[in-house]
């Protein structure tokens, strides 16, 4: 019970001679230190909501108004029209103030006032100006004079020195589409999928849709936009994450990989206290609103609301739904090793603990032998089973007491740590352990991760490392920017030494970690039980396969002239027919972001372009016809990604719709047969923030990428990642279930589809580079 005496600032006992009072210093201490850190976060806090609050002016700017007004008055000229005088009149001043002095506070009133309409009026402009989004469906290296005239407005409207939060107040709110014009792309993008008989049937749904029930639901949506930031963010994350009742591993989290080729140190605990050292920088980074927004062309800003909820976040089981909740940073984390779990603050004395002193607390779990309590080694299952036994569960038997104590640690903890006692990571000889890799990151032993939390960062016996996330809170690519920082910073900034350990020295007074205790009762650990069959019978099922491939890369796509993404988009379309015999329901995940609180919406890359593009290929055309089809199907699918982009896609609207007949209670046979189309090909592509690495000068510092599990039982998950010019990194999952589907039979129809579209485009150009031996892992001193 040492860590209980370390809690308490003080004891008494009662004595003949009266009360004898121990006070602690170090409690003391402690209480003081957390007040002082809380205090600097909320001055930080405050000055950063002034100067978001006034942006793209600064509050400097407020005072350069005033001194113009006053020297200007000096000259004997009113700025104000007489309205310096109007105000002077109703000013409630004591009789005291003098004529001179009453004009002076006049003034400053006036001022300030000038500055609050200046502010207003440069933000309405900014608004209106990222509301143009034809520069985005203008050819690459060609602009339009429009355009050039709006990127320099939109500079001079923009201010300087953004803070992350700077733009949410001038970002425009996203648009509801015309119903017809939804409606009518639907169909398009359902053609290549039906027979005429299937076609002309649904044709006749959405017209009846249309001039009926249409127009109804219609109305109520916009005037929820009229209301509502974003029209669909709140219902997205209630209805598709927080209301659903299946397991979330696998079906919604995702995860993210360390570097392919390289790790840093061989030592667990190590890399874990540089990488935790780094987090919680990253974090600091984000308190100060020191991140940079993110921008489109260096120019257009993107929505960053969702950064808000990274850390202190968890979410929370309920029987019709869950909740996510967020707290005040939270100055330890929750740390699982071989069934016991731990609190390891990341605080001492005011300060970080620096890497080499992390390194040092995470090896003492390592070494603590002390066995898991009774029914703690596999609690962990009931955040990887079914959400209702979850909730029954956690308002049962830990809403209170010790159970509640230590289950309130990891719920409020920054984020979740997992000390896994496997080796993982991709090796030379056996490519095959990425996949083994990357089902452990996925889902793990179904216990051994807390996948109610935002994140959990796993490390392994060898010193590799990797992520799984939680998907309500927020969308991949905003958790991917934190641990490409994290990725970046542990390799090349923080270091370790020759023997591979962390730089720095430890302070022997530090508080070891505290062991968290539990009083798990027989009928929990039935609950857990169950749990963890259901979420062992879905992690058996999943099958996934990852590969690199390295003969060629966005480089030689770029010099074909087409996009990248396309391009991949249209292989994966040829990969699939000669895998499935059959075109699908694609999906790919594009980014609303250029909108106020916007998420993503739906590419639906299946189009009639690609399918006829796709048949003439397989049919042996001649290649100047498919030449001329693969042309056609890139244009359609970056036009359908650049509408998209700007708020006319075609599944959120139909979504939202849904949304609301259901609380009107109107049936549409149209909106029931379009949410219920499966998606049998979902893809998406995970971005690279290159501005953190040297892929130049140290190309074996790449990621292996990440991915999630398939949307569906007959279908495939696919994430891609373009790594540098010459590498493309793949990660395919699907259902042991199906007999049809198969992860590594669909990577090798990807790898010739990439190989025959390349040959198609390019035919004279040089021979692709074929790469025998993938390169070895390194430890690589920096």
């Amino acid at each position: 019970m040492a860590e209980a005496h370390q809690a308490v600032a003080f004891q008494f006992t009662v004595t003949p001679d009266g009360i004898d009072l121990h006070l602690s210093h170090q409690a003391f201490t402690e209480i003081y230190l957390s007040g002082v850190r809380s205090w600097k976060k909320r001055i930080i806090g405050l000055k950063n909501s002034v100067i978001t609050g006034v942006y793209p002016a600064s509050p400097s700017s407020w005072l350069f108004v005033v001194i113009a007004i006053l020297a200007t008055m000096y000259t004997r000229s009113d700025p104000s029209m007489g309205l310096i005088a109007k105000i002077q009149e109703h000013l409630p001043v004591s009789q005291s103030m003098s004529n001179q002095c009453q004009t002076l506070v006049s003034a400053v009133l006036f001022s300030t006032m000038l500055w609050l309409l200046l502010i207003f009026t440069m933000r309405l402009c900014l608004k209106q100006l990222l509301s143009y989004h034809r520069w985005m469906f203008e050819k690459h290296g060609k602009m339009s004079t429009t355009t050039k005239v709006w990127v320099a407005l939109v500079r001079i409207f923009s201010g300087r020195k953004p803070l992350l939060y700077s733009y949410q107040g001038s970002l425009p709110n996203l648009p509801v589409p015309a119903t017809k014009d939804t409606v009518k792309r639907h169909l398009e993008s359902v053609r290549p999928l039906m027979d005429d008989t299937e076609y002309e049937r649904m044709t006749k749904l959405s017209a009846e849709f249309e001039s009926s029930v249409g127009k109804r639901l219609q109305w109520y949506l916009k005037l929820k936009a009229l209301w509502a930031t974003n029209y669909v963010s709140d219902w997205w994350e209630e209805y598709v994450y927080l209301r659903g009742r299946s397991p979330i591993m696998v079906n919604s989290n995702y995860y993210g990989m360390d570097f392919m080729y390289v790790t840093p140190t061989p030592i667990q605990a190590a890399r874990a206290g540089n990488s935790l050292h780094a987090y919680f920088l990253y974090r600091r980074k984000l308190n100060k609103e020191e991140l940079k927004p993110w921008m489109l062309r260096s120019a257009v800003p993107c929505c960053s609301y969702q950064f808000e909820r990274m850390f202190d976040t968890c979410r929370i089981p309920g029987t019709l739904t869950d909740t996510v909740q967020h707290w005040q940073d939270s100055d330890y984390i929750a740390v699982y090793h071989r069934g016991r779990y731990f609190r390891l603050r990341m605080y001492h004395a005011g300060r970080l603990l620096s890497p080499r002193e992390i390194e040092s607390q995470i090896q003492k779990i390592l070494d603590d032998p002390s066995p898991p309590s009774k029914g703690e080694a596999k609690l962990g299952a009931l955040t990887a089973g079914d959400r209702i036994p979850w909730a029954k569960a956690r308002a049962k038997y830990f809403s209170s007491g010790v159970n509640k104590r230590s289950l309130d640690y990891i719920e409020k903890a920054a984020f979740f740590v997992t000390l896994d006692d496997e080796e993982q990571g991709g090796m030379a000889d056996d490519p095959t352990r990425l996949d083994s890799y990357a089902k452990s990151l996925l889902h793990g032993k179904c216990y051994d991760r807390w996948f109610d939390k935002s994140f959990t960062v796993v490390y392994f016996k060898n010193g590799k490392m990797g992520l799984n996330g939680e998907h309500s809170w927020a969308d991949a690519p905003v958790l991917s920017h934190a641990w490409q920082y994290v990725l970046s910073m542990d390799c090349f900034q923080l270091g370790y030494n020759a023997e591979g350990h962390c730089k720095g020295e430890v302070d022997s007074s530090l508080p070891g970690p505290q062991k968290l205790n539990w009083e798990i009762p027989p009928e929990c650990e039935e609950q857990i039980s169950g749990s963890l069959a259901v979420a062992q019978a879905l992690a058996d099922d999943v099958d996934v396969h990852v590969f690199a491939f390295e003969e060629f890369g966005k480089g030689k796509i770029k010099r074909c002239r087409v996009s990248p993404d396309a391009f991949i988009q249209l292989a994966l379309q040829l990969a699939h027919y000669r895998d499935q015999g059959r075109f699908c329901l694609t999906y790919e995940s594009s980014m609303t972001r250029l909108f106020k609180e916007g998420r993503t919406e739906t590419v639906r890359s299946c189009t009639n372009e690609s399918s006829a593009f796709v048949r003439a290929l397989e049919g042996g055309e001649a290649a100047d016809v498919c030449r001329r089809l693969f042309q056609e199907a890139s244009e359609k699918h970056q036009h359908l990604y650049r509408m998209a982009m700007t708020g006319a896609g075609i599944d959120r609207h139909l979504f939202c719709l849904y949304v609301v007949s259901k609380y009107l209670r109107v049936e549409s046979p149209f909106l029931k047969e379009v949410l219920s189309e499966p998606w049998r090909l979902s893809t998406s592509q995970t971005p690279m923030h290159v501005e953190m690495f040297d892929i130049v000068n140290y190309p074996e510092y790449v990621s292996c990428g990440g991915g999630f599990g398939p949307v569906a039982d007959d279908g495939y998950g696919v994430c891609y990642c373009a790594l540098g010019e010459n590498m493309l990194n793949f990660h395919i999952t699907c259902k042991h279930s199906c007999p049809d589907t198969g992860a590594n039979k669909f990577g090798a129809q990807i790898r010739k589809a990439l190989r025959d579209l390349l040959q198609l485009l390019c035919p004279n150009q040089t021979q692709v580079r074929k790469t025998e031996v993938m390169r070895p892992e390194v430890k690589k001193d920096l």
